[in-house]
């Protein structure tokens, strides 16, 4: 049985993150060129360092520290789901909250933890005030189809910040 929680800035750590896969085996992407969306062959896997991990860490225990929202889904002992959002508001009258975060070990997708974890950060997200969820999101077919499927749509407005530092990320907001 999986059990969902808020975590707390000090239970956030390398060592919880032991029995959690990342890797995601990616074929096709979906690109934008001259203004239309299109899915290209782009093959790649991607799966998380060490370094990774310990970056992770320190950006979900600042998320944490600074009033945001980290939410994790567990089956026994074990971390199978995560989702962080972002306390502050942003992009004006969008009033976007920025979903910095949602993973899913490989070895329990297709199980609804992504679409709950994703309820539980709308309805955070909402409590405190912002009118949309911000994601910049892995490119990804299968990816962009579980944001389709949770209402998402591309951002009215783009994180400048986020389009720098992820290219390749599909701008998403999804309404509160």
């Amino acid at each position: 049985m999986i059990v969902y929680r808020e975590l707390q800035e000090q239970e956030i750590c390398r060592e919880l993150f032991k029995s959690f896969v990342r890797r995601q085996e990616v074929t096709k992407c979906w690109r934008k060129e001259d203004g239309r969306w299109l899915v290209k062959d782009a093959p790649f896997i991607d799966d998380w360092t060490e370094a990774d991990y310990q970056v992770l860490v320190s950006c979900l225990r600042h998320t944490a520290a600074a009033g945001g929202f980290v939410y994790a889904a567990f089956d026994g002992q074990d971390l199978k789901g995560f989702a962080s959002v972002e306390s502050g508001l942003f992009g004006g009258e969008q009033r976007y909250m920025d979903l910095t975060s949602i993973h899913v070990s490989q070895d329990m997708r297709g199980r609804g933890i992504g679409a709950e974890l994703f309820l539980a950060a709308k309805a955070w997200a909402r409590n405190k005030g912002a009118g949309r969820l911000y994601i910049s999101a892995h490119s990804a077919v299968e990816t962009q189809a579980f944001y389709k499927k949770m209402g998402c749509a591309e951002a009215e407005v783009y994180n400048q910040e986020h389009v720098s530092r992820e290219p390749y990320d599909c701008q998403l907001e999804c309404s509160l």
